[in-house]
């Protein structure tokens, strides 16, 4: 049984996905299990990674999202730590090593992340300080964006399951999603020390679909409905909620979407409503 199991979800991203196995393979830490899931992939992907053979382990699946494919290769793992990888990102060679010994070294953490080196177009870039990252209680900190990367993380398997992984009826914004409803009940470490590599610019990143807010704004809601937040964090997402929404329908309006502005208008007045801690139907 590795002590880590790794899930690479990827799609119609044969060069990408090979170079992100290959640094993978170039780990330090050698105590673990590769697992790719190919979400129904249409270009040479399957050929191409026949060439790893046994090194790792391919699940082909009709395409379902991103989320159902790394929730596929959890079911599918064995390690008491789990890590994910984007098929177009990279790991410098000790990103296991250090996160695991700081999860050793820290054994009440459930999850941490690392910083991470940015590469658009090629060129190295600056984040911007809205995605700066933060350590441990980073609940109020993520709800504008954010601010956790899925390749950076390495989550305990039973804190994972406990939240049930990645909402599959999200088709972006999956992420965030997860983080939220971790961050609100546990910290979420940072190892400052930037150990993956984030490349962007391509055209079928899902960061670059539009209207991305709209499922920002429903991890929101769904969270509000949910009895995880204490009064100060219910407040904070609240306010969060009636600001995308504002911004949302506004733009909805702009472009004629009537109907899609209303909903949005009218959404932050279906939440529950939370008072002196307790909920109200």
């Amino acid at each position: 049984m590795p002590v880590i199991s790794i899930i690479i979800p990827t799609y119609n991203r044969s060069s990408f996905v090979q170079e992100a196995i290959d640094s993978v393979l170039a780990q330090k830490f050698v105590d673990f299990e590769l697992i790719v899931v190919d979400d129904g992939s249409t270009d040479d992907t399957h050929t191409a990674l026949k060439k790893y053979n046994k090194s790792i382990k391919y699940i082909y699946q009709r395409n379902k999202g991103v989320s159902a494919a790394r929730n596929t290769g959890v079911r599918e793992s064995s390690g008491e730590w789990l890590a994910f990888l984007d098929s177009d990102d990279l790991w410098k060679p000790k990103k296991l090593t250090v996160q695991y010994n700081y999860l050793k070294d820290n054994p009440t953490c459930l999850i941490c992340q690392t910083e991470e080196i940015w590469i658009k177009n090629g060129q190295r870039i600056n984040p911007k300080k809205r995605h700066q990252k933060q350590s441990g209680q980073i609940f109020k900190a993520s709800l504008p964006l954010c601010i956790v990367s899925p390749s950076a993380v390495m989550i305990h398997r039973s804190l994972f399951e406990q939240m049930h992984g990645f909402d599959e009826s999200l088709p972006a914004c999956e992420d965030y999603d997860l983080w939220l409803r971790i961050s609100c009940q546990y910290p979420i470490d940072l190892i400052q020390t930037p150990l993956i590599i984030k490349r962007g610019g391509h055209n079928d990143q899902l960061s670059n679909a539009p209207r991305l807010d709209r499922y920002r704004i429903q991890s929101l809601y769904n969270i509000l409905n949910s009895n995880m937040l204490t009064y100060d964090q219910y407040q904070s997402a609240l306010f969060m909620l009636q600001e995308k929404c504002r911004i949302y329908a506004t733009g909805c309006f702009k472009y004629g979407r009537i109907e899609e502005a209303n909903y949005y208008q009218s959404l932050p007045n279906k939440v529950r409503i939370m008072t002196n801690e307790t909920i109200i139907i």
